[in-house]
């Protein structure tokens, strides 16, 4: 499974979940400061998957019209140390997504 890391996330983070899938973040992309829409229309034709902290994403687009799942962690940090802790959920999580 294609994942994107959006820019809040620590880009170090792909490193927890690249054994099992294919991880890229937004600034490797070169994606850098793209708006919510904009990123969501960028990363549907590249990825299955994007993951974020962006609390406001659920509030602010349609994510149902879109051909990216979302997954939004509510860490409060992007701190690798509070992320990794998170890693057992989201691939549980990874596992439900067609």
């Amino acid at each position: 499974m294609k994942l994107l890391l959006d820019e809040n996330m620590n880009p170090r983070f792909r490193h927890y979940l690249s054994a099992e899938h294919d991880v890229r973040s937004v600034g490797y992309m070169d994606w850098p400061g793209k708006v919510n829409g904009e990123l969501l229309a960028l990363a549907r034709n590249e990825f299955d998957v994007l993951i974020t902290l962006d609390q406001d994403m659920e509030c602010q687009q349609n994510l149902t019209a879109e051909d990216v799942a979302v997954i939004v962690l509510r860490a409060g940090t992007d701190d690798i140390n509070v992320l990794r802790t998170l890693v057992p959920q989201i691939l549980e999580r990874l596992h439900t997504i067609d």
